[in-house]
C-alpha cells in the first residue's frame, strides 16, 4: 500500500543480525535523501523503535512481517523495484522471487567466506546483483555460472561493512597488561562437527588449566540448539577466568582478547582482518553444504588463508593449544604484516563499502541497469 517512491528500494532483514551488514548501506542511502522501506522478520529489531544511529529516519519506513506464512506470501506478492537482502537461497527454499512484479534482487554478503563450500550449490543463482566482498566471490560465482550453464549476474565490488566497524573500534581496545593472564576468545562456527558441539568441555578445561582467561562466544545457532550443553560446561568450570558472551551486537570480547580459537567460522576472518590478531584454527571436519564444491576447482578462502592468519591445530591435539597460545601471544606483531597483505587482496573498498553499495543500489533504482546485465569477469568492471 506504500506509494511507489517508498518501493524503489526495499530491504529485507531476517533478524537483527542482518543490521551490521545492511545498516551502513541504509544509512548511506538515507543520508542521500533516498526513500526506502526496511522490512524485518524480527519484532525486536532496534530500527522499529527508531534506534538506528547514522540513519535519517525521515527517509525510512520500517515494518515487521514476522517469519511465518505472512512472510512467504509477502515475498510472492512483492511489488517493488528492488529488494536488497542478506539471506541466501532465494527461490530454492520457501522464500521465492515475486510472482507479482519484475523485482531486481540484490544480495549483500553477511560473511567473507567463499560461496561454494558452506552454502548450498544454488544459494546465489536466483539473484540479479551480488555485492561481493572481494575477488574470490567474483571468481567463484563466475565459475558456478559456467559449471551450471547459468546466465551471468551483475557482480559489483562492495566490501564488508562489519570488518570496517571492527577496525574502527580497534584503537579502543584495552592495552595488554603483562601481569594478567592471556585472554583467549573461543568463537567457532556451528553444526554437527562444530568445535563447541563436540569438544567444549575438553577445550575449556585445557585452557583454564593452563591459567588462561577464557571467553566462550558461541554462534547463535549453537546458543539456541545447545543451550543445555553450554550451561553444563560453564557450570562445571565456573571461575572468575571464564565468561560466556552471547551478545552478537557487542564487540567487547573481540577487542579485549589476545587471540581467537575457532574452526570454520567466518568470524575468524573478521577477527584477524579487523584486529590484526592471530587465530588458532582447530581442524574439525570441514563445514560442507555443497558436496560438489571441488568441481569449481577453487580452494575456498576459509581454507586457503588459515595458515596465513594463524595456525591450524589437529582436533586430537587440543592439549597443545596453550603452547600455541603462548607462542603467538609472545610476538603479537608477527602476523600483522601478513594479515594486512591478505586483507588487501581479499576485501574491496575497505573504508567505503557503504558508499559503493549505495551507488549501485541507486543505479538500479533509477532503472539504469538491465535486470540480468552481463558483467565482465574482472571485479573492477
Amino acid at each position: 500500500a506504500l506509494p511507489a517512491e517508498w518501493r524503489e528500494v526495499v530491504f529485507y532483514s531476517e533478524d537483527a543480525g542482518s543490521w551490521p551488514h545492511l545498516g551502513p548501506v541504509v544509512a548511506a542511502l538515507s543520508q542521500r535523501g533516498q526513500k526506502l522501506t526496511y522490512v524485518t522478520s524480527s519484532p525486536d529489531e532496534p530500527i522499529l523503535r527508531g534506534d538506528a544511529p547514522g540513519v535519517d529516519l525521515a527517509q525510512v519506513t520500517a515494518l515487521c512481517i514476522g517469519a511465518g506464512a505472512t512472510r512467504t506470501a509477502w515475498f510472492m506478492a512483492l511489488d517493488a523495484k528492488q529488494l536488497v537482502m542478506t539471506m541466501p537461497d532465494l527461490e530454492t527454499l520457501h522464500i521465492k522471487r515475486s510472482r507479482a512484479a519484475d523485482v531486481h534482487y540484490t544480495y549483500v554478503f553477511h560473511s567473507m567466506v567463499s560461496t561454494h563450500m558452506i552454502y548450498r550449490p544454488d544459494a546465489f543463482d536466483h539473484f540479479d546483483t551480488l555485492l561481493t566482498v572481494g575477488p574470490h566471490h567474483v571468481a567463484e560465482i563466475r565459475a558456478r555460472e559456467t559449471h551450471a550453464g547459468l546466465s551471468p549476474k551483475r557482480l559489483v565490488p562492495h566490501g564488508y561493512a562489519r570488518l570496517e566497524a571492527i577496525r574502527a573500534d580497534a584503537p579502543r581496545r584495552p592495552a595488554t597488561d603483562p601481569a594478567q593472564p592471556r585472554h583467549v576468545l573461543v568463537a567457532p562456527s556451528w553444526g554437527p562437527d562444530g568445535l563447541l558441539e563436540n569438544h567444549a568441555d575438553t577445550l575449556v578445561r585445557t585452557l583454564l588449566d593452563a591459567g588462561l582467561r577464557v571467553t566462550v562466544r558461541p554462534h547463535p545457532v549453537t546458543s539456541r540448539d545447545h543451550a543445555a550443553l553450554l550451561a553444563r560446561v560453564m557450570q562445571a568450570h565456573a571461575c572468575d577466568r571464564l565468561a560466556l558472551d552471547q551478545d552478537m551486537r557487542s564487540r567487547a570480547s573481540l577487542l579485549d582478547s589476545d587471540l581467537m580459537i575457532s574452526d570454520w567460522s567466518g568470524a575468524a576472518l573478521e577477527y584477524a582482518f579487523g584486529l590484526d590478531k592471530p587465530v588458532l584454527f582447530v581442524d574439525v571436519p570441514r563445514k560442507v553444504r555443497n558436496a560438489d564444491y571441488a568441481a569449481l576447482g577453487i580452494e575456498p578462502l576459509e581454507v586457503s588463508v588459515r595458515a596465513q592468519v594463524g595456525r591450524v591445530v589437529a582436533v586430537d591435539a587440543l592439549a597443545e593449544l596453550p603452547t600455541h597460545v603462548a607462542e603467538l601471544c609472545a610476538d603479537p606483531a608477527a602476523f600483522a604484516d601478513e594479515i594486512g597483505r591478505v586483507r588487501a587482496a581479499t576485501v574491496s573498498n575497505l573504508g567505503r563499502s557503504a558508499e559503493a553499495a549505495a551507488d549501485e543500489i541507486q543505479r538500479i533504482a533509477r532503472g539504469e541497469l538491465a535486470v540480468r546485465q552481463p558483467a565482465p569477469a574482472t571485479e573492477g568492471a
